[in-house]
């Protein structure tokens, strides 16, 4: 039945036009893209990229039509003139049906096939771009590899690129001799019968010659993979082990021998008829592959290495150690004997506590709520689930800064103008400083408020650019329709809003109608075209994110899972760190980037989760950065000697600044970045040990300790200023301890320098392994039983609880100092509870210490009239008392610390009746503090630091909320 003419001319009407729409997306999508490249600078990257996929796309799609196709093509031509009857009428019933079922439209298939062929293999060809460009630019390592004296750069490189080759023609071979067999059977080449196989001359001749290439390339690949042995995991370490440089390296050369013997006999039958010779050269070839290739490596392995294992796999563990050590920049690692003294002099003590800085007490991960509840302002701002750590110089000396940005978040009315043509960008910058907090325990912002006050100094606040930003925002235009920031309306006049309207350079400018047609095609939204706010000055920003932006423009990079903002040069900026890695660094330690950089930040993915991919080799080679407001990308070569990062120049040139660019401004808020510290430290707890017999043992391997506040889950490295033994200042660090596998007890604390100073390395006090010294989990539970009671006070009456926050480890006169600052905050779930910093522990070997401050904590440990930290928290009292309320505090204070003192005194000497009336004696004092404090404007204590001493931190704890106070001697004494 014949289809209506009107009909049969609307289906090619329909395919056309479902053609022009395919067509139209993907043209706006590769348009779109070309015009954001071009809005940020950088279009080299864009032109390189698709200007070297397309090569790729169309050499692997040529080149696999050309070999599959060539082969089906011979395979026709050569078909038997009679073949249908050649080898007897019975047994080519099947073939022949289905010949003269796809005969007719063997064009159609041919090209149908070819086409999808094509399509498949170009595609997976340009998916080998990075290996193209790295073997096209690789850069001489100028390291050579023991075994095979190649330059490094040859396994990183060239060898890569080898495989992809090798893989590439076994594919084209393997596809031939399955399509041309296909032909050969549907033509009557050959033919299934009884006895055997039974095949016309040319398609013997064919098939020989495609079995013989398939097998010569494997001779290929057998002498190929020779130098893939440098990334063996056979042995007791990664990379060439005993067994494979004294058998399976001689195994190889003899089967690459072998197999080129097997493809003489197998192209031999293009000559000799029969198929004694192919079905010899088939058998050897297996034969071979059996006992050389892997009986001959299982016996030496078996009777040779097992039961000397550890003096014959010296050398190689020795290799991989160098190599390891090497490939992932802890070559220059300083390990430090360091005997964790628990006791000192009080005078050798009180001497090193006057030199602690401000000990970084504001703990990013418990505080974004605290951020959010006093710093939100309005509901459709936000601030992320992890704050960031930064330092800046106020009053000449550099401080822990615990810093945000203040977000756009969800529009009140969801409707597509809000989204994004009002609220389009966030406003503002909180900073406080890590040790400063108020009187009631929150922090001491030093920029803070809409508008932002001026703590660091004046800067652009708008974030056009950050972690939150929406989708996509039009913005820029004649009219001020962008909500900029809300304004107090006085008397119900205004309309509580200031209106602004984006004059920065980022974007990409969408006044013509192509421009919006291509916009609306690429996020199906016919308001582009229909919305009459948008003008010839409108811009669209899209890609926002810091770590997107970067990744579009250096996609050869892998970035730090953490950016974060800093005013710099009057303007917030993104920083984010990128690393070049490899898997192919020779003998060096394969392990998953995402395993080694797993803790409880990523678990609660308050940062980005890095994928689980294997790497060996890893560099902080560039430093990037993004402007909030103009959304400008800057790349700097950090690491400019690593040969990778040199190598991805030479492919994208001039698209990486040099080091010397970086202004000082920005290298003042430069860090040692958080994921490569994680992949070292984690890489250095079986590395720190350089002697292969002592590898071999495994007797002193470390692992990262689990988190106190988290079970079976790794403790993050944590930012903070302080200093090593035998040096004279304090420095801003990133610091980690390590504890001995299946143990708690500390093993080593590791440190670098985290401002990036020239020459960093990390730096390790190893703990002596005869001398058990807490580690974290250990100190967690011993702050949890000393502090019990102070802790139960906190938690009044079931309607509060309180928050650990992070568990600091310090290096302190000869030992290990123990800080954790502890949060308040109602147990009630509601959106507006937040904690606030309500005590400071400190353990010092068995000593704990518990205060309002980190001074009294100290005090308690160390004694009393230690100095002030370098870093001092806010007064007492922000407001100034009269002169009698005055009087009476100061006498309420002088008497507490006489009665604490003296109930100190009593306990030591065992005199429990003087004990006794010391505390009714304080019990007194600390009913006429808090008479005294009710005189206040402000009454209650504060918990933060004053130079004057204070007394025990339970009863002045107790005092302040209101509670009986419940007097308990200084834990630890």
């Amino acid at each position: 039945m014949r289809l209506p003419r009107r009909p049969r001319l609307l289906i090619p009407v329909a395919i056309t036009l479902i053609a022009i729409v395919i067509l139209f997306f993907v043209f706006a999508g590769f348009f779109t893209d070309w015009l954001w490249f071009d809005s940020v600078g950088y279009t080299s990257v864009f032109s390189t990229m698709v200007v070297t996929q397309l090569l790729l796309f169309l050499i692997g799609a040529l080149l696999m039509t050309g070999i599959v196709g060539g082969n089906m093509i011979i395979a026709y031509r050569s078909r038997p003139l009679f073949g249908m009857g050649m080898f007897g009428g019975g047994q080519t019933q099947g073939a022949d049906r289905y010949r003269a079922a796809l005969d007719p439209h063997r064009k159609l298939i041919f090209i149908a096939g070819m086409a999808v062929l094509a399509l498949f293999t170009g595609s997976s060809t340009a998916g080998q771009w990075r290996t193209w460009l790295l073997f096209l630019n690789g850069t001489p390592f100028h390291v050579i590899d023991p075994e095979f004296k190649y330059d490094v750069s040859f396994f990183m490189f060239t060898y890569p690129f080898i495989r992809v080759v090798l893989n590439f023609l076994f594919t084209a071979v393997i596809i031939s001799i399955i399509v041309a067999a296909i032909v050969h059977y549907l033509y009557g080449g050959f033919r299934l019968q009884s006895p055997g196989l039974h095949a016309a001359r040319a398609a013997r001749v064919h098939l020989s010659v495609l079995v013989g290439l398939f097998v010569l390339l494997k001779a290929v690949a057998y002498w190929v993979d020779r130098f893939g042995l440098v990334f063996s995991d056979r042995g007791k370490t990664f990379g060439a082990s005993y067994t494979d440089v004294n058998a399976v390296l001689p195994a190889k050369t003899i089967l690459a021998i072998i197999a080129l013997i097997c493809a003489a006999l197998f192209f031999a039958g293009i000559f000799r008829p029969g198929g004694m010779l192919p079905g010899v050269g088939f058998g050897l070839l297996v034969l071979s592959a059996v006992l050389v290739g892997g009986v001959y490596p299982a016996l030496v392995e078996q009777f040779q290495v097992k039961p000397n294992q550890q003096s014959k796999e010296n050398e190689y563990i020795d290799r991989n150690i160098k190599a390891t050590r090497d490939a992932y920049g802890v070559a220059s690692a300083e390990v430090t004997p360091y005997s964790a003294k628990t006791q000192g002099t009080q005078q050798e003590l009180q001497s090193e506590v006057a030199t602690i800085p401000g000990v970084r007490l504001l703990d990013p991960t418990v505080l974004a709520p605290t951020f959010e509840q006093l710093q939100q302002i309005k509901g459709y701002y936000q601030f992320p689930e992890q704050l960031d750590v930064d330092r800046y110089t106020i009053d000449g000396v550099s401080r822990d800064t615990v810093v945000a940005v203040r977000e756009i978040g969800s529009a009140p009315d969801g409707n597509w103008i809000n989204n994004h043509l009002v609220y389009t960008h966030g406003f503002g910058f909180v900073a406080g400083q890590g040790s400063k907090i108020d009187s009631q325990g929150k922090p001491d912002f030093m920029v803070k408020d809409i508008p932002p006050t001026n703590g660091l100094g004046p800067f652009e606040p708008r974030i056009y650019f950050g972690e939150h930003s929406p989708e996509y925002s039009i913005v820029g235009g004649d009219k001020k329709i962008e909500l900029d920031f809300p304004e107090q309306s006085t008397n119900g006049q205004g309309s509580g809003q200031e209106n602004t309207t984006y004059t920065g350079k980022g974007g990409v400018p969408i006044g013509n109608f192509f421009t919006r047609l291509l916009y609306a095609g690429k996020y199906s939204e016919t308001n582009l075209l229909l919305s009459s706010d948008i003008n010839s000055k409108s811009r669209i920003l899209y890609n926002r994110e810091p770590r997107q932006r970067v990744q579009q423009v250096a996609p050869f990079l892998t970035l730090d899972g953490d950016p974060y903002p800093a005013i710099v040069n009057k303007h917030i900026v993104w920083i984010v760190d990128g690393y070049t890695m490899s898997e192919d660094y020779p003998y060096s330690e394969r392990r998953s980037f995402g395993e080694m950089t797993r803790d409880t930040s990523t678990d609660r993915l308050l940062t980005a989760q890095q994928p689980r991919d294997h790497i060996n080799y890893i560099r902080n080679s560039v430093k990037a950065t993004v402007d909030a407001y103009d959304g400008t990308v800057s790349l700097y070569a950090w690491d400019d000697k690593d040969p990778l990062l040199q190598t991805w120049q030479k492919a994208f040139p001039g698209v990486i600044k040099a080091k010397s660019e970086i202004k000082p401004e920005l290298m003042e808020h430069l860090r040692y970045p958080e994921d490569l510290f994680k992949v070292q430290r984690d890489i250095l707890g079986n590395y720190h040990v350089t002697d292969a017999n002592a590898f071999y043992g495994q007797q002193d391997f470390w692992k990262v300790p689990e988190d106190p506040a988290s079970s079976k889950t790794k403790q993050p490295p944590y930012y903070v200023t302080m200093k090593m033994p035998n040096e004279t200042n304090p420095r801003f660090s990133l610091t980690t301890t390590m504890v001995p596998n299946k143990r708690d007890n500390l093993a080593a604390f590791m440190s670098v320098d985290a401002t990036g100073a020239a020459g960093t390395k990390i730096q390790i006090l190893q703990l002596p392994s005869d001398t058990t010294i807490p580690g974290p989990k250990q100190a967690q539970n011993v702050f949890d039983t000393k502090a019990a009671n102070v802790l139960n006070e906190l938690r009044i009456g079931g309607t509060t609880e309180t928050i650990n926050g992070n568990l600091l480890t310090l290096p302190f006169g000869g030992g290990l100092l123990y800080v954790q600052p502890v949060y308040v905050q109602p147990k009630v779930q509601n959106s507006a509870r937040y904690p606030t910093l309500s005590r400071v522990l400190v353990m010092f070997g068995s000593d704990v210490g518990i205060g309002f401050t980190l001074k009294d904590a100290l005090d308690q440990v160390f004694g009393q009239g230690t100095q002030p930290p370098a870093n001092p928290t806010t007064p007492l009292t922000p407001d100034q008392p009269s002169t009698g309320a005055t009087t009476d505090l100061t006498k309420a204070y002088d008497d507490a610390q006489k009665a604490y003192d003296d109930g100190q005194t009593a306990i030591k000497n065992g005199d429990f009746a003087a004990y006794g009336a010391a505390q009714k004696r304080l019990e007194q004092a600390l009913k006429d503090l808090q008479a005294a404090l009710g005189k206040q404007q402000k009454p209650g204590p504060s918990p933060s630091a004053t130079p004057s001493p204070t007394p025990t931190p339970a009863s002045s704890a107790a005092a302040a909320n209101g509670a009986t106070p419940t007097p308990t001697p200084t834990p630890g004494s």
